[in-house]
C-alpha cells in the first residue's frame, strides 16, 4: 500500500498545470520535489531537440546523459556497442529492471516552426550533408528516462534491486540493440529480469497511454535483389536478356508469396520500394536492382518469405535465360516486437491505478518495426508502451474531422511537450516501482 500511495502522489505532482486533478493533493515535500525537477527536464528536452545526432553519431547526446547519471550516483559505462550507455543503480537485493531509451535522430529537415526547432546539419553515411531532427520522439524518450532515473535515485527507500538504464544508439537503422548485445550487454552487465520502453505516437492524446499485448510491431528486413541480364539496343531485344522485363515479372510474382503461400490469417507484407535500372529509352541495361521491405510477426513466416523471395528471383532469372543468378542480400533485419502478455497485464494494472483507467487503451498491432525487439528475443520479458503526444483538443478535433495526424518521421512531428513529458516520467516510474522489490 505504501508504494501505491507514493505513485498516486507522484502522478498528482506530475499533472499538467490546468489539467484534471486525478489524485488528492500531495504533501508539500512531494510537490516540491517534482516542481523542482520539471524545469530541469524541460530544459533538457529542448536541448536534446535542438541538437539531434544521426545514427552511429550520437557521441554528444550519450555524453550529456552519462554525465547526468553519474551525478545521480549511477555506475556509468559509455561506448557499449558504439555510443551506447549503460548505467546501474544498485539498491540491495531484488530484481534487475532495465529501462531503455533510444538516442538517435533522423535525416529530416524540421518544419514545426517551434522556437526550439532543430537547425542541425550533419554528414550522413554517404558523406552528404543532411538536416537532422528528432522526428520520432527519441528526445521525449530520453527526457522521460532521465526524469525517472532522477526520481528513483532520490527515493531509494521505496524500492530494492538494480535499476539498469540503457541508452541505445542507432535504433533508426535497426543496428543499435544488436550492437549492444554483441558487445556483451547481458554478459558484462546483469541480465535484467524485465525490460520496459516507451514510444511516442501521435494517434493518441497527450496524457494517455496505449498498450498491445503479444505481437505489437513487425519484424523488419531490407532485401536487395540485383537481376543480371545482357544489355543491348532497344531495337534488337532478341539479342539481349532484358533485366527490366525480368524485374517486372519478379515484382508481380513476389506477391504470390503473400496471396498464395502464406496463411491469410498470418500478417505479412512484401513491398518493392525502389527499382533502379537503365539509363536511356533505347538501351536495354545489363542489370536492374530492387529494394524490398519485408514485414511479418512470426519467425516461421519471416523465414518462409525471405526464402521465397530468393527462390522466385532465381526462378525468374532462370526462366529469362539470365547469364547468371541474381544477387539476393538481406540487410537491417530486426525481429518482431513481442510484448510479454503477463508483464503487459501487470504494468497496465499499475499504470491504470496511477494514470486512471480511462487514460489507457489497447491498440492494435502494426507493421512498423523497432529493435527493442532484440532484448525480448534475447530472453528478457519485455514491454513497450505507447505514449500519446497530441494536444487533447487538437486530437479530438482531428478525430472528429477524420484528419490524419503527423506520423513519426514527419517534419512537423511535434509533441504537446509538458503533458507528454510528465506522463512519460509517470509511466516509466510507475513501471519501475511495480517491478522492483519492496523495502
Amino acid at each position: 500500500m505504501k508504494t501505491l500511495s507514493f505513485l498516486a502522489l507522484l502522478f498528482a505532482c506530475l499533472t499538467v498545470s490546468g489539467g484534471p486533478v486525478l489524485a488528492a493533493a500531495p504533501p508539500p515535500t512531494a510537490i516540491e520535489g517534482l516542481d523542482a525537477l520539471y524545469p530541469e527536464l524541460d530544459a533538457l528536452y529542448r536541448d536534446l531537440h535542438q541538437t539531434p545526432e544521426l545514427s552511429l553519431q550520437e557521441e554528444k547526446t550519450a555524453a550529456k546523459l552519462a554525465e547526468r547519471l553519474r551525478k545521480l550516483g549511477f555506475e556509468v559505462t559509455p561506448k557499449v556497442g558504439g555510443h551506447g550507455v549503460v548505467a546501474l543503480l544498485r539498491n540491495g537485493k531484488g530484481p534487475t529492471v532495465m529501462l531503455r531509451t533510444d538516442l538517435d535522430g533522423l535525416p529530416v529537415e524540421e518544419k514545426t516552426g517551434l522556437p526550439y526547432a532543430s537547425k542541425m546539419k550533419a554528414k550522413d553515411a554517404a558523406g552528404a550533408e543532411v538536416a537532422v531532427m528528432h522526428a520520432c520522439g527519441h528526445d521525449v524518450h530520453m527526457t522521460s528516462w532521465l526524469g525517472t532515473a532522477t526520481l528513483l535515485a532520490r527515493t531509494k527507500d521505496r524500492w530494492r534491486g538494480t535499476l539498469m538504464l540503457v541508452g541505445q544508439p542507432a535504433e533508426e537503422i535497426g543496428a543499435g540493440a544488436r550492437g549492444m548485445l554483441a558487445d556483451g550487454l547481458f554478459k558484462r552487465f546483469p541480465k535484467p529480469d524485465f525490460a520496459v520502453a516507451l514510444h511516442t505516437v501521435a494517434t493518441a492524446a497527450a496524457g494517455t497511454v496505449q498498450f498491445t499485448p503479444g505481437y505489437a510491431l513487425a519484424s523488419v528486413d531490407a532485401v536487395n535483389v540485383t537481376l543480371h541480364g545482357k544489355g543491348g539496343h532497344g531495337a534488337y531485344p532478341h539479342t539481349t536478356v532484358d533485366p527490366v522485363v525480368m524485374a517486372a515479372r519478379t515484382i508481380l510474382s513476389l506477391q504470390t508469396l503473400i496471396s498464395r503461400e502464406k496463411s491469410p490469417l498470418e500478417p505479412g507484407v512484401i513491398t518493392v520500394g525502389a527499382i533502379h535500372g537503365g539509363t536511356k529509352h533505347n538501351i536495354i541495361p545489363d542489370e536492374v536492382r530492387l529494394q524490398l521491405t519485408v514485414r511479418t510477426y512470426k519467425p516461421e513466416v519471416r523465414k518462409a518469405l525471405l526464402a521465397g523471395i530468393e527462390r522466385i528471383a532465381k526462378a525468374e532469372a532462370m526462366a529469362s535465360g539470365a547469364p547468371r543468378p541474381p544477387d539476393v542480400n538481406v540487410t537491417e533485419g530486426t525481429p518482431a516486437t513481442f510484448n510479454d502478455p503477463a508483464l503487459t497485464t501487470r504494468l497496465v494494472g499499475a499504470v491504470g491505478r496511477v494514470l486512471g483507467e480511462k487514460n489507457l487503451s489497447e491498440a492494435p498491432p502494426t507493421m512498423g518495426g523497432e529493435d527493442f525487439s532484440e532484448y525480448g528475443s534475447a530472453g528478457v520479458p519485455a514491454v513497450m508502451m505507447w505514449l500519446g503526444i497530441t494536444e487533447p483538443k487538437r486530437f479530438a478535433a482531428a478525430k472528429a474531422a477524420g484528419e490524419t495526424l503527423p506520423s513519426p518521421h514527419s517534419p512537423i512531428y511535434a509533441p504537446d511537450r509538458e503533458r507528454t513529458l510528465r506522463t512519460g516520467v509517470t509511466v516509466l516510474t510507475t513501471a519501475a516501482l511495480e517491478l522492483l522489490g519492496r523495502p
